[in-house]
């Protein structure tokens, strides 16, 4: 037997000792698949207010964030709908009189569980770096995909039956 073969069977071993170890934690990575059933993310107001690619981003994101934030509550699977109306991000340069010379992000949308819309607004901070202004597109995809972390973690403790 070559040295490749063992090194193949280790790492497959491996990594299905890994996968195994995901799927049975209760946050773990296969969780997100469980409890994308009852996710509903409506963008339209945000693609009329922001165009793409915040829009798509948002589309993109927000299930998987959702679903994972519901998965930390406690309550995968459980049915949820968020309507995002304006994603406000702050100027790339910083200096906006957050905390150290931060820039304050905001979503602002709706969470509507059971038929019930309720406002939630998530606020972030954006610390800007001199790498960030020639991939400003970049750093926006982080910074919306901050916002929607934030977002979803308010849904999910504050709007999902807690």
């Amino acid at each position: 037997m070559s040295t490749l073969e063992v090194t193949r069977r280790a790492s497959l071993g491996v990594f299905g000792a890994v996968a195994l170890g995901c799927a049975g934690m209760p946050g773990g990575a296969f969780a997100l698949t469980r409890a994308a059933g009852g996710i509903n993310v409506d963008v339209a107001p945000l693609r009329a207010n922001a165009l793409d690619p915040t829009a798509a981003w948002v589309a993109q994101i927000m299930p998987g964030a959702l679903a994972q934030a519901l998965v930390e509550a406690g309550r995968p699977g459980a049915p949820i709908s968020v309507r995002i109306v304006y994603v406000i991000l702050g100027p790339n340069t910083g200096n906006a009189g957050g905390p150290g010379g931060s820039t304050p992000d905001q979503m602002v949308g709706e969470v509507i569980v059971g038929g019930v819309a309720q406002p939630l607004r998530a606020l972030t901070w954006y610390y800007p770096s001199a790498l960030d202004q020639p991939m400003f597109e970049r750093a926006n995809y982080y910074r919306v995909l901050q916002l929607s972390r934030a977002f979803a973690q308010w849904a999910a403790r504050g709007y999902s039956g807690t």
